[in-house]
């Protein structure tokens, strides 16, 4: 394992579940000040930290369908006008902190819209160009134009519009996209200015780069994982490729380091399709084993709260049609609880790694306790289409527990010789 050097995580990550908010699509009238009205519902589900998707105003040039993508930014320090004003921000971020939720948000340093404000009144050295002097397009992107982190004006313009959303707007975190296509370098200035700001700033990056994690970020994406999630419930992978990740990861990543376990966020949703579509009957299961796998801070996206079996439109509008407390509401109420009661299953150094019980079904069901101090979670889970007759020991964590989503008392049997359905679990603690 290399030996990276780390910030202290803030003290409310590691029990905490985040929620990324598309803020388009979260409420009819798709601005801030509606969501703001919705930040008691999610405080009262569990909610801890909010990861707003760009809030900034989006560029006119190749504007992609009629609002355009979020990831256009045409300014780093303003806010888009579909969702309000900097005084509607404000307000949002106070509400959400009388409330107790973090506000991370999203930022871009790869690339800016085509015609943003940094276009028009930086140098052009600002931007990687053409042979014609046209900015560069990164990837296939083609309402974006490519910055150029040769220039170190640029690192020190990214860092100063951080800076503005610090001190002057009080927000708690960011959650940086693409970060493996910007130097690690800027993310090691970036935050340790931050840092000396606000000593408990949030990063997460949308990369899994091993590197990140040298005084740069706190959290990194789960995509190895996640993916590997949809291919068992497809049928494509099996349990032991889940387990050889897991050791692997354990090899790979300092102790320190947290991942972020999800089933949806605004990529696989909008692109791949609901979670519904893309797990079948294996989605309440994969939720809940991103609640209790090591090292791990699992995400809620927008509507996922209520079972909203949709995928969004990425340019448009396409709003939740109805929003009100349901079955899926009740079921990730249960599954917040758990985490935020369980010692063991805090992320990153704080939390406890899984040790697995032996099953005789190694292929298709996985059987672990995960233990701290007084705490212990023993997960039973089948991670397959098919009924097994599970088969195993569970030795000195034999005893009474309390089912976490079922409530109910339960006895853990020294032996247990029982079947479980297809893509059945059990999740029990004490």
């Amino acid at each position: 394992m290399t030996q990276y050097k780390a910030y202290q995580h803030p003290g409310w990550c590691y029990s905490a579940v985040l929620y990324e908010m598309n803020v388009r699509q979260f409420t009819p009238e798709g601005t801030l000040l509606a969501a703001k009205e919705r930040l008691g519902f999610l405080r009262e589900l569990g909610i801890d930290a909010i990861w707003l998707m760009p809030i900034y105003p989006i560029g006119h040039e190749g504007r992609k369908g009629s609002l355009g993508s979020y990831y256009s930014i045409a300014d780093y320090c303003a806010i888009n006008p579909e969702f309000g004003t900097m005084a509607d921000f404000d307000d949002f971020v106070t509400e959400a902190h009388n409330l107790g939720i973090k506000i991370l948000l999203d930022w871009v340093a790869n690339h800016t819209a085509r015609d943003a404000k940094w276009i028009h009144n930086k140098p052009a050295d600002w931007y990687e160009r053409e042979a014609d002097g046209t900015a560069k397009v990164p990837w296939d992107w083609t309402d974006t134009a490519k910055l150029n982190y040769a220039n170190h004006d640029v690192w020190r313009g990214q860092i100063e519009s951080m800076r503005f959303w610090v001190e002057q707007h009080n927000i708690d975190g960011f959650r940086c996209d693409m970060a493996m296509l910007v130097p690690i370098e800027f993310w090691q200035q970036a935050s340790s200015i931050l840092h000396a700001i606000k000593p408990d700033i949030f990063m997460l990056a949308e990369a899994e780069e091993l590197n990140l994690f040298d005084q740069a970020f706190d959290m990194c994406y789960a995509w190895e994982i996640h993916h590997l999630l949809c291919d068992i419930a497809k049928g494509e992978k099996r349990v032991w490729d889940l387990r050889n990740t897991m050791y692997a990861d354990r090899e790979k990543y300092p102790h320190s380091a947290i991942k972020m376990m999800f089933t949806s966020n605004h990529d696989e949703n909008s692109w791949s399709g609901s979670e519904f579509s893309r797990f079948g009957d294996a989605y309440k299961t994969m939720a809940a084993l991103t609640f209790v796998w090591e090292a791990a801070m699992p995400l809620i996206y927008t509507g996922q709260e209520v079972g909203y079996d949709h995928s969004f439109k990425f340019f448009d509008r396409d709003p939740i049609p109805h929003y009100k407390e349901n079955d899926y509401t009740v079921f990730y109420k249960k599954l917040i609880a758990l985490k935020h009661s369980q010692k063991a299953l805090m992320a990153g150094e704080r939390g406890a790694r899984i040790i697995e019980i032996e099953n005789n079904a190694k292929d298709c069901m996985m059987t672990f306790v995960r233990e701290a101090e007084d705490s212990r979670v023993v997960a039973i889970m089948n991670l397959s289409p098919y009924t097994i007759q599970a088969d195993f020991n569970t030795g000195i964590y034999a005893g009474i527990y309390n089912d976490a989503i079922s409530g109910e008392k339960v006895i853990l049997h020294s032996h247990v010789d029982e079947y479980l359905a297809p893509w059945e679990f059990r999740i029990l603690y004490k």
